[in-house]
């Protein structure tokens, strides 16, 4: 009972250092902190802050929102992952190479689940943007015109995919053998772990909306499309930005 209490004390002590640091590391010309320089420097549990300040995609996900989503969920990951690693082989790799060291080998699934969701996490934090959505640059237009007709069908392909994914997990759009796919990856599966080159996804996990939409999936949705998606982030993982 005391271990667990313990571990419990550990565990909050690690968010709540990490949510003053976040707003430390923001600061332009900032040091960070000796805590931050040790994960940092350990590429199996990086956690970079948030792109963005937490109230900087309101009104269509709530700074309370992103405040539990990061704070809690994503760093809770880390933490976990963190704990699971730890004098391993796999502490010294990165997120890439322990996703791709475990995803096959039932015995590490807490640790693939754990890496994956941190690193799933991350990236979903650079496909928004404040003021985001609108129309993607003419060079990605092209490739959805090539690979789906049309951006308005690529658009409606990904909100299908996005919304009917039962459960809880992603949907993404992914580059394979150079062409364009739209795929739903279950809990915390990602694409890098089955040779896909990420290029956009969407968190529907219902910690990712809940608090905003209830169980509105399909207007988390509807608002991250219209309102948040970071096109120009998209390019560039696409290279053609």
């Amino acid at each position: 009972m005391q271990e667990h209490k313990k571990s419990e004390m550990s565990r909050r002590t690690f968010l709540q250092g990490m949510a003053t640091g976040t707003a430390i590391l923001a600061m332009p010309g900032a040091v960070p902190p000796a805590w931050a320089q040790k994960i940092q420097g350990s590429p199996a549990w990086e956690v970079p802050p948030l792109p963005y300040p937490e109230n900087a995609l309101e009104p269509h996900l709530s700074g309370r929102t992103l405040s539990f989503h990061y704070g809690k969920h994503h760093l809770g990951y880390a933490v976990n992952l963190k704990k699971l690693v730890q004098g391993t082989p796999l502490a010294v790799m990165s997120l890439e190479e322990i996703i791709k060291a475990t995803v096959d080998k039932p015995e590490q699934k807490a640790v693939f689940n754990n890496a994956a969701q941190v690193w799933n996490h991350t990236f979903y934090w650079r496909c928004m943007r404040a003021g985001g959505g609108g129309q993607p640059d003419v060079s990605l237009t092209q490739r959805f015109i090539k690979d789906f007709g049309s951006p308005q069908a690529f658009m409606e392909q990904f909100r299908a995919a996005a919304v009917s994914l039962f459960g809880s997990g992603w949907a993404w759009l992914v580059e394979e053998a150079g062409v364009l796919k739209i795929v739903q990856t279950s809990n915390a599966d990602t694409p890098i772990a089955h040779g896909q080159k990420p290029l956009l996804t969407i968190d529907v996990w219902e910690h990712a909306y809940y608090l905003d939409y209830q169980n509105r999936r399909a207007d988390y949705v509807q608002a991250f499309m219209t309102h948040l998606v970071d096109w120009s982030f998209v390019a560039k993982n696409l290279g053609v930005a």
